[in-house]
């Protein structure tokens, strides 16, 4: 017979599943294994040791059509007594109650368990009479260590006032209170302050006010000091500026961190040789230390030259013999001849206020010149007009920067064929050098025919001839019908005293027969000037 639900089954009316997927068909007492239900289904599925349990651990009347409720605490009893919710899967898992999470709980709660609390049973700060209750304790160190803090004499915590807060000096990573040494990272305890007595710098016993300036400790080594004497020298008080913290207070004040950098020769000076008045103010001027070498200096003579007192504009530190002024900051540079020349040649009257004009220095080599003879020629005394600073001999006046710029013929030109009587003043115009070279010129002649005396009207700068004169501005002669009737000057200009006076009729010269050719024109002459008025250009 097929199995049925009737209607009074023991595990209430509203059960419907079939018998056969929990018991089988011999009797009711024996159950299916496994189940043929699946509880998976259901609100709480069945894991760990869920899963082994007897349904009426749980459905005590074993209606299953009667809700059961899923919490926990529904079936399980509160052996925690309130003291951590009652949620077990918080710490527990289906599987044990054992909870191997406990580090990860801590820490969730804010306060995680490091160094030595990892260490400590439950109980050791869940203490109460039952040891399954596990009350929420405050975080702060004090909540559990009270005691430790109001037992401790060395030093007395409560009496110096000391914070609550372990971890202001303790290490939770310790391994106890009185073995590891307490944290002072506010005041790094190196060197000769790696003591364990407290006391050497908290005398009085208050922790909370001792000052970490070095001077509060150390003022009596500060001020019993003579070599060299701190007092006296105004040193700092921070001892840290000089001093590290090795024993033997080693000094290791370093000078580069000050206005005065040490290098050269000042990095193996005795303080004293410069602080011998003390260390607060010394001057870091050169001549604070330096003004007795100054004054002793005769090659050449300071003092008397009028040299800055800053020596680091000529010297350097390592040494005095190593001078490194650089005359090209002046306003003078040094270039050619001039950077072989000794000081003296130029600063024979000291080295303040030397003038930096040519003359200054070379005016008897300006008198003394006679080829050509500058003071006669009135030359300017401005040398580099002429010369560079290399060597005398090569002279590099340059003509093109005067009124009378040179070319063609005229570079070539010795100076004294123009400047025979001077430089000075020397006239531009050309009847100044060529005046012989005009009266004496006869083809044409330049003086009876009354020709300009600008020479540049009618010849180039290159040679005289040939002539650049424009006829053709006047009359055509280089082109047209004239070009070639001509050989010199004379065949037109008759009168070789006045070159305005032309002869038409030297060469037209057959009268009748130009009578018959302007025998229409009106007015017609035969001379030279009429022929002229009406040919122009020399065209008919």
């Amino acid at each position: 017979m097929a199995s049925s639900v009737s209607a009074q089954s023991p595990h209430g009316a509203a059960f419907k599943i079939d018998c056969a997927a929990c018991h089988v068909p011999d009797n009711w007492t024996t159950m299916r294994q496994p189940l043929a239900f699946n509880h998976d289904t259901t609100a709480l599925p069945l894991q760990g040791m869920h899963a082994k349990a007897d349904c009426r651990s749980c459905h005590t009347s074993l209606k299953f059509d009667t809700p059961v409720a899923s919490d926990c605490v529904s079936c399980h009893a509160d052996v925690h007594a309130m003291t951590v919710g009652n949620d077990c899967a918080r710490c527990h898992t289906p599987q044990s109650w054992l909870v191997d999470h406990i580090p990860e709980l801590h820490e969730e709660n804010g306060f995680p368990l490091i160094g030595v609390h990892s260490n400590l049973s439950c109980v050791d700060c869940h203490a109460s009479d039952n040891t399954l209750a596990f009350a929420r304790l405050g975080n702060d160190c004090i909540n559990c260590h009270r005691a430790d803090y109001m037992a401790t004499q060395n030093p007395n915590h409560a009496g110096a006032g000391f914070s609550t807060d372990c971890l202001e000096c303790h290490d939770p990573m310790g391994t106890g209170w009185s073995t590891d040494l307490a944290s002072h990272d506010f005041f790094p305890l190196t060197g000769g302050h790696a003591i364990q007595d407290c006391a050497r710098c908290h005398a009085t016993g208050n922790f909370s006010d001792a000052s970490p300036e070095c001077a509060s400790c150390h003022m009596t080594d500060y001020t019993a000091t003579t070599d060299p004497n701190h007092t006296a020298a105004g040193f700092s008080i921070d001892c840290a500026s000089c001093h590290n913290t090795g024993p033997g207070w080693t000094a290791s004040f370093d000078h580069n961190i000050t206005d005065f950098p040490l290098h050269g020769s000042h990095t193996t000076v005795d303080c004293l040789q410069c602080h011998a008045n003390g260390f607060a103010g010394t001057p870091t001027a050169c001549s604070a230390c330096h003004m007795a070498d100054y004054n002793s200096s005769t090659e050449p003579n300071h003092a008397a030259s009028g040299f800055s007192t800053d020596c680091a504009l000529c010297h350097d530190e390592t040494a005095w013999g190593n001078a490194t002024f650089d005359h090209n900051n002046t306003d003078f540079p040094l270039h050619g001849a001039h950077l072989t020349t000794s000081c003296l040649e130029c600063h024979a009257g000291g080295f303040a206020g030397t003038p930096t004009a040519c003359s200054a220095c070379h005016l008897s080599d300006y008198n003394s010149t006679t080829q050509p003879n500058h003071t006669a020629a009135g030359f300017s005394t401005d040398c580099a007009a002429c010369h560079d600073e290399t060597a005398w001999g090569n002279a590099t006046f340059d003509h093109n920067n005067t009124d009378f710029p040179l070319h063609g013929a005229h570079q070539s030109a010795a100076c004294v064929q123009c400047h025979a009587n001077g430089y000075a003043g020397t006239p531009t115009a050309c009847s100044a050098c060529h005046m012989a070279d005009y009266n004496a010129t006869t083809n044409p002649n330049h003086a009876s025919a009354q020709f300009p005396t600008d020479c540049a009207e009618c010849h180039s700068e290159s040679s005289w001839a040939p002539s650049t004169f424009n006829h053709n501005q006047y009359f055509p002669i280089n082109s047209g019908p004239h070009s070639d009737v001509w050989s010199s000057c004379a065949t037109c200009h008759t009168n070789p005293n006045d070159y305005s006076v032309f002869s038409c009729t030297n060469c037209h010269n057959n009268q009748g027969e130009l009578a018959n050719d302007h025998d229409e024109v009106s007015g017609y002459s035969y001379n030279s000037n009429a022929c002229y008025s009406c040919h122009p250009d020399g065209t008919h």
